[in-house]
């Protein structure tokens, strides 16, 4: 049975890695679409690193808290999902190539998930370098980090509407392909917790979110 004193060290561990993970994951989106001409991030606060305009009541508190504690109980190992609140765009301002800005805003969030777990190895291979005191506990929260980020990034590639890797098949589906497509958005849900109740999607999903993670840990020099 799991103790409270490591409840609250796994909960120091992730709160900051789920925290920034989707506030980075959320700006990127809108920096992107910023850079891509739509002033409206910016208009409606959400160009900024600071993490409480990007929190979700629900999807950013609530739900990672039931699932953490629930994981505990059930799996004895933490495991924590959630989402920050959507940046809004307007897709009518982007200029230049409609079907190009898509694509980079909708793939701009992995991406920094991505690198965001590539700083999270360089840094642990720093920390390992210093003595216990320090490296135990920050060893902890960064590989926290690189765990959270490896899951949003595949979880949001995958190829389902409205995650971030169905705007990637709908920015790069010719037309009228990208219109059919892009009407199965509001089954997108439905779907997606099809696959989670069933277990599909874990199946789908765990492969290459432990390929990353062992990759990122050789990074850092950690034996896997």
């Amino acid at each position: 049975m799991t103790g409270s004193g490591d409840i609250l060290t796994t909960i120091i561990a992730w709160a900051p890695a789920v925290i920034f993970s989707i506030t980075l994951h959320e700006w990127a989106h809108g920096y992107m679409a910023f850079r891509f001409g739509d002033p409206t991030p910016a208009m409606t606060g959400r160009l900024t690193l600071n993490p409480i305009p990007h929190i979700d009541p629900i999807w950013t508190i609530a739900m990672p808290t039931v699932i953490f504690f629930f994981s505990m109980a059930t799996m004895g190992q933490p495991f924590v999902f959630g989402g920050a609140k959507p940046v809004m765009i307007n897709s009518r301002n982007f200029r230049g190539h409609m079907r190009t800005a898509m694509f980079w805003v909708a793939a701009a969030g992995p991406l920094m998930n991505l690198i965001l777990g590539l700083a999270c190895a360089m840094l642990l291979k720093a920390a390992l370098l210093l003595p216990d005191f320090f490296s135990v506990p920050l060893g902890h929260m960064l590989i926290a980090g690189i765990q959270m980020n490896v899951l949003l990034a595949v979880f949001n590639l995958f190829p389902i509407l409205p995650l971030d890797g169905g705007r990637i098949v709908a920015a790069l589906l010719p037309h009228p392909m990208d219109q059919h497509f892009a009407r199965l958005e509001r089954l997108g849900f439905p779907i997606l917790l099809l696959l989670v109740f069933t277990g599909a999607l874990s199946q789908l999903i765990l492969p290459p979110m432990i390929a990353l993670i062992e990759f990122f840990l050789h990074v850092a020099g950690v034996p896997v």
